[in-house]
């Protein structure tokens, strides 16, 4: 949004700026947020930035956790809600470690140090990121979860359970499977989310479109222009803050979490990928396999080959595996096709183009760190490219077929995802070597990750279930 510290202060008081507020992000990608008085920032601020404790952030331990953030003037979006005129922006890290230096473990820097490995290898110059964003708009959440009261209970204007309820029911209740681009009455967040579209537009996030989903009540996405990949990791961001915090503000929640409902659809984070060269699209070939290029190719391999040990950072939570099972549109089988959703990587079948040419990795899901999983993604690719990974000769496919209705004894042709959070971890701890090149991510880093993933698993596979009271409490 700037360019100098002269340009933002003209902003600052030009518009009568009360607050600034700075946003720096955790290593599960959830935003922390500190805010000064607009008079107390200064040029100072962005040389020396301010203190906090790095340990809160699950980045270092309490004895050495003292950190620096300095704010990027160039990722400043005005707060969409807040009743006081506040600028945000967010921070890079800094270690204090023989003076003060850019903290390899930084969310941010990680999707840089990536993206320079990519202009570096000379393999492209551009890489550009287009998340479809599936989402839940709901009435409200109750969770409890104590020694002796377990329950979760949602609600929704259309949920199919209102179908029969009395006193004013005017017939909004949506039946699963049956729910893709409703239009109105039925579309009941329209409204909502083309608030949310013009807020987003208005801080140069540009949207592609947005509509209803096939999935239960209230199930919805939106999708954006696709855009260089550090700064789509800044916008997923950005998108996911202001659904949340226009939600609010409208007596609704969202949620982005995989598998909410039993039985329906769950929210995927599909990710659209294309790599240019001095302004070229180098994943377009017309005599190639759905008018893919070798380097798309070889891309594709490089994400097939690494697709287990992505999903701690694409997938990292335990209600990520309720949702990869067949069925519901997932994808559970590492292979490519084009136009085939049970597919990991999809060809869209109607980007024929050389701009337009492109494919999807269809597992990732909004519980990511989105620099994180941006990071990861794009390592995968720079390994294919970097060794020429043939998807063709590794088994991968093209399968053009409905892989859910593969016969029991051709099933074994095709490697499944990890069907749990732990059985990721362990491809993780086996398979990391990709992402350590240059120095994109750290081997402390992947170490963490793997501990915490499995610490999850563990926890939650200790709780007792509800359905585990009806299965077993007679016995």
């Amino acid at each position: 949004m700037f360019k100098s510290y002269e340009e933002l202060r003209q902003y600052l008081d030009g518009n009568a700026i009360k607050i600034v507020d700075f946003k720096i992000v955790d290593t599960t990608g959830r935003w922390h947020h500190l805010s000064i008085p607009a008079t107390r920032f200064t040029e100072e601020t962005l040389t020396q930035g301010i203190g906090f404790d790095g340990s809160s952030y699950g980045f270092l331990s309490v004895e050495k956790s003292d950190m620096v953030f300095i704010p990027d003037i160039t990722s400043a979006f005005l707060e969409p809600l807040a009743e006081i005129p506040t600028l945000v922006m967010i921070g890079n890290i800094y270690q204090l470690k023989n003076g003060r230096v850019r903290f390899e473990d930084d969310p941010r820097y990680i999707v840089e140090k990536a993206k320079q490995l990519l202009v570096d290898k000379e393999i492209a110059d551009e890489a550009k990121f287009g998340p479809e964003f599936e989402f839940y708009v709901l009435n409200e959440v109750t969770v409890k979860n104590d020694v002796n009261h377990m329950e979760v209970f949602i609600d929704s204007d259309q949920g199919e359970w209102k179908a029969g309820e009395t006193g004013g029911n005017r017939g909004l209740a949506l039946h699963s499977y049956n729910n893709y681009h409703i239009d109105r009455p039925m579309d009941l967040s329209a409204d909502f989310r083309n608030t949310v579209t013009l807020a987003l537009e208005d801080i140069g996030i540009p949207i592609k479109y947005h509509h209803s989903e096939n999935g239960g009540p209230g199930q919805v996405e939106i999708e954006v222009i696709h855009e260089d990949v550090v700064k789509m990791a800044d916008s997923t961001m950005k998108i996911k803050y202001f659904l949340r915090a226009y939600a609010e503000a409208m007596g609704k929640t969202v949620t982005f979490m995989p598998k909410p409902f039993n039985g329906e659809a769950g929210n995927g984070l599909h990710i659209h990928m294309h790599l240019f060269k001095e302004g070229k699209p180098l994943f377009y070939d017309e005599n190639g396999y759905s008018g893919l290029s070798d380097t798309a190719l070889h891309a594709i391999g490089g994400l097939l080959k690494h697709a287990a040990a992505l999903m701690p950072f694409t997938n990292p939570s335990t209600n990520s595996y309720k949702r990869l099972v067949p069925g519901f549109e997932a994808p559970v089988s590492i292979c490519y096709a084009t136009s085939n959703r049970s597919a990991v990587i999809r060809i869209p079948g109607y980007a024929t183009t050389p701009l337009e040419k492109r494919f999807e990795i269809r597992s990732p899901d909004g519980t990511m760190n989105p620099y994180f999983a941006f990071s990861a993604v794009l390592m995968a690719m720079i390994d294919g490219i970097e060794n020429a990974i043939d998807p063709v000769k590794e088994g991968f496919g093209p399968f053009d077929i409905n892989l859910y209705d593969l016969p029991e004894d051709q099933k074994d042709l095709v490697k499944g995802l990890p069907t749990t959070l732990l059985e990721a971890a362990d491809a993780l701890e086996k398979d990391h070597d990709f992402l350590l090149k240059a120095g994109v991510f750290s081997k402390n880093l992947i170490d963490n990750q793997i501990a915490r993933l499995r610490k999850e698993h563990q926890s939650l596979a200790q709780m007792p279930h509800p359905e585990e009271f009806k299965k077993y409490y007679h016995l």
